[in-house]
């Protein structure tokens, strides 16, 4: 499966980093770090900002994670108005990358508060597409 099977709308259908679809759907989160400096990436990229190496490798992320911030999107771009009302919320990784994502549909928002536990987990949407979302632990 191709890069353009990520999302719920695939704006790129080629990449360097296209096996990232490839691991969301053997339930693997992956990042990429740059072997020369070490840093990690997620979203993965094929090429380290910081010192211009294309030396990258995956490394498999926990997917455990801490809650620093969220918000509620009341007003969407084109493709997610079906979706609305929806959180989207910033953690950090164990592994010290921090991650956009959504709330899954499973987390009681009543119960959410800033530096709680949540899991980073792969979602398969309609039409064979993935993406990946926050999960209560």
């Amino acid at each position: 499966m191709s890069f353009s099977s990520f999302g719920k709308i695939g704006y790129v259908s080629e990449t360097k980093v296209e096996d990232f679809v490839r691991f969301l759907e053997k339930g693997k989160i992956m990042a990429t770090k740059c072997r020369r400096c070490g840093k990690l990436y997620f979203p993965p990229r094929a090429d380290c900002p910081d010192d211009l190496s294309s030396d990258v490798t995956w490394q498999e992320l926990s997917g455990h994670c801490k809650l620093l911030t969220f918000t509620t999107v009341y007003f969407a771009p084109t493709g997610f108005q079906d979706d609305l009302p929806y959180s989207l919320a910033l953690v950090q990784c164990e592994e010290g990358v921090k991650v956009f994502a959504p709330f899954s549909k499973d987390v009681d928002e009543g119960k959410v508060h800033i530096g709680m536990n949540l899991r980073l987990a792969p979602k398969k949407l309609p039409n064979r597409r993935i993406t990946y979302e926050l999960k209560q632990t």
